[in-house]
């Protein structure tokens, strides 16, 4: 599933193809994505300008002087360049048309992106408005994440993937973080200590980072907007590797169930 590297990657790389140009034709082939595309979709975005591309959280905003176009990449989705003589594939199912044959086209195999058409404040949208904060903004720091934690005998890792306490940090780079910082993700939020805390916030920012500058992570379905794959996969030291031996200590990485999600760690160099 992509995660927020692999969005941000998506907006960095569509962005020098779309920013400033206008949209001359939208053919929408499949409707029915996470949320059925709304009938007036096509009109609402033909000649309208493509002002900035951002992200909030899991969020590509694209944004018209009339309004901005909310893209969510789901579990498989890409967005992605290509010219007007190239071949539509299987679940292909929108495409936006520029001006210069450049054509913005989402693909979705298992059709749990979306594509939301917004007007007036999108942040006060319900699909923004009631996220945590950034990851890698200045809000979120560790005296932050021990104030939300207090009490709380949630999981770490699960408390992490909260998008209501922070953004973006999926299940892929909580793990990630988690070994960096030392710490077991099964242990309980509340009882972690500010230095703690700050040693987590740390390590997201890292691993949210090093993974953005080498283009996301490849799992099964993601590409960037050129159909590239990501290659963060490389420098994974526990997640997908149950069993194998830790990178760190040559110890077995250890799998279990948190939350319903595939949670990986070294027992011995996390505590």
């Amino acid at each position: 599933m992509p995660e927020l590297p692999e969005v941000e990657t998506t907006g960095r790389g569509i962005s020098p193809h779309i920013l400033g140009k206008k949209i001359e034709h939208v053919v929408v082939r499949h409707r029915q994505l996470r949320w059925l595309i709304e009938k007036n979709f096509e009109a609402n975005l033909l000649g309208e300008c493509i002002e900035s591309v951002t992200r909030r959280a899991k969020y590509l905003l694209i944004k018209t002087p009339t309004g901005t176009l909310i893209a969510h990449l789901g579990m498989s989705g890409n967005l992605r360049i290509v010219d007007a003589m190239s071949p539509i594939k299987k679940h292909d199912h929108v495409d936006i048309v520029f001006d210069e044959n450049t054509i913005l086209r989402f693909n979705d195999q298992r059709r749990f992106g979306a594509l939301v058409w917004a007007v007036g404040d999108v942040m006060s949208h319900v699909l923004l408005a009631n996220l945590g904060v950034e990851p890698l903004s200045q809000a979120f720091t560790g005296e932050y994440l021990c104030q939300f934690a207090q009490k709380r005998r949630v999981p770490i890792k699960t408390f992490l993937m909260n998008s209501h306490i922070v953004v973006g940090v999926g299940n892929i780079y909580a793990n990630e973080a988690l070994f960096m910082a030392g710490i077991l993700p099964m242990r309980h939020a509340g009882e972690l200590s500010l230095q703690a805390c700050e040693k987590i916030v740390s390590c997201i920012q890292t691993v949210l980072v090093n993974a953005i500058e080498q283009g996301g992570t490849t799992l099964r379905d993601f590409v960037n907007a050129q159909g590239k794959a990501g290659y963060f996969q490389q420098e994974l030291h526990v997640y997908g590797r149950g069993k194998k031996p830790c990178t760190h200590c040559t110890k077995p990485i250890q799998e279990i169930r948190l939350a319903n999600r595939s949670t990986f760690f070294c027992a011995h160099c996390q505590q």
